[in-house]
C-alpha cells in the first residue's frame, strides 16, 4: 500500500462518497475507486460498504483508519523536519479557538504567521473549552485558545494563563438596564437570560457567580454560539453576560458592568506531543516556552 491509497481511504472515509473524495482528492473518481479497491485486495478486507444511496466503512474500515492517519501524519512531519532542518517551516498548523477569545487578535496573529511562514497550511477549528482541549490531548489539535472559570486547569496538556477579567452585562438598547453605570448580581436574577448550554465551562463561569452570592437565575433561552445569542438579546428575549473585552466589540448592544461579577481566565493549550516545526514557530510568535516547567 501507499501514501496515495491512505488519502483516498481517508477521504472516503470522511466524505461518505467516492465522488466528493475524488474531488478533495484532485483526481478523477474513477482513479480513486480503482486504487481503494486495490488496497482492499491487498489487504483481503472490504473497508466500505458501497450502495447506490451512500457509502458506509466497515468494521475493516475503521479498524485502518487511524493507523492511516498516523501514517500520513508521520510522512508529513517527516517532510517538516527534513525543511525545518535547511531553515524553512512549512507542513500544517491547526489551531483551535472558543468564539469569544479576546485576549489576542487571532486573525492579525494567524496573518503574521503566515506572512512568516508561508509554506504552512493554516486551519481554524472553532469548539468550546472542553471540546478543544480534548481535541488538544488527542493530537487533532496542536494549540487551542480557551475560555475558562478561574482555578480550571486542564488536564493532559500544557497550558498558560494569557489574561484574566470580567464579564459585563450584555443587553438590548431599550432595555431598563441600558443606562445603568454598573448592576449586581441581584438586580440581575431578576431577568431571564441567554446563554450557553448547561454544564459547559462557558456556562459554568456564570452560573458559579450567582450560587456564590447564594441567587438562582432562569436561563430562558440556551445556545451554541455568541451570533445567536446576540441577535436574542437585540430582540429583548433575554439578556447575557459575556466577557468584557469581547463584548465591547458587539454591535447594537450595551454593555453594563457587573459588581463581583463573573470571571473568566483565558488560556493557551497546547500539545503534550512533540511539536512539529510547523507549531513550534506558533508558540514562538506567541512568545510561548514549549515546555514549561510547571505543566500539569
Amino acid at each position: 500500500m501507499d501514501l496515495q491509497q491512505m488519502r483516498y481511504v481517508i477521504a472516503v472515509a470522511e466524505t461518505a462518497s467516492f465522488t466528493r473524495a475524488a474531488e478533495r482528492c484532485h483526481v478523477v473518481q474513477s482513479a480513486l475507486s480503482h486504487q481503494v479497491a486495490r488496497l482492499e485486495k491487498e489487504l483481503g478486507a472490504r473497508l466500505f460498504e458501497r450502495s447506490s444511496r451512500r457509502v458506509r466503512t466497515t468494521t475493516a474500515g475503521e479498524a485502518f483508519l487511524p493507523a492511516a492517519r498516523q501514517a500520513l501524519e508521520a510522512a508529513e512531519r517527516a517532510r517538516a523536519e527534513v525543511a525545518a532542518a535547511t531553515g524553512e517551516i512549512r507542513g500544517q498548523l491547526t489551531v483551535g479557538s472558543i468564539p469569544t477569545v479576546a485576549a489576542v487578535d487571532l486573525p492579525a496573529v494567524l496573518r503574521d504567521y503566515r506572512l512568516r511562514h508561508p509554506r504552512v497550511r493554516i486551519g481554524l477549528r472553532a469548539g468550546s473549552s472542553e471540546q478543544l482541549v480534548e481535541r488538544v490531548r488527542e493530537g487533532r489539535l496542536d494549540a487551542a485558545f480557551l475560555g475558562v472559570q478561574p482555578g480550571f486547569r486542564p488536564q493532559g496538556v500544557h497550558d498558560r494563563e494569557l489574561a484574566h477579567g470580567q464579564h459585563v452585562a450584555v443587553v438590548a438598547p431599550d432595555h431598563p438596564l441600558a443606562t445603568r453605570h454598573e448592576v449586581d448580581l441581584s438586580l440581575l436574577a431578576e431577568e431571564a437570560f441567554v446563554d450557553f448550554a448547561d454544564g459547559s465551562v462557558a456556562r459554568a463561569q456564570s452560573d458559579l457567580a450567582f450560587a456564590a452570592a447564594g441567587l438562582r437565575r432562569e436561563v430562558a433561552f440556551e445556545v451554541s454560539g455568541v451570533e445567536l445569542m446576540a441577535r436574542m438579546v437585540r430582540h429583548g428575549l433575554g439578556i447575557a453576560l459575556l466577557p468584557a473585552a469581547f463584548a465591547a466589540e458587539l454591535h447594537g448592544l450595551r454593555t453594563v458592568p457587573i459588581t463581583n461579577g463573573p470571571v473568566r481566565v483565558e488560556r493557551l493549550v497546547w500539545s503534550r506531543f512533540p511539536l512539529s516545526p510547523a507549531a513550534s514557530a506558533f508558540l514562538a510568535l506567541l512568545d510561548v516556552d514549549p515546555q514549561p516547567l510547571a505543566a500539569l
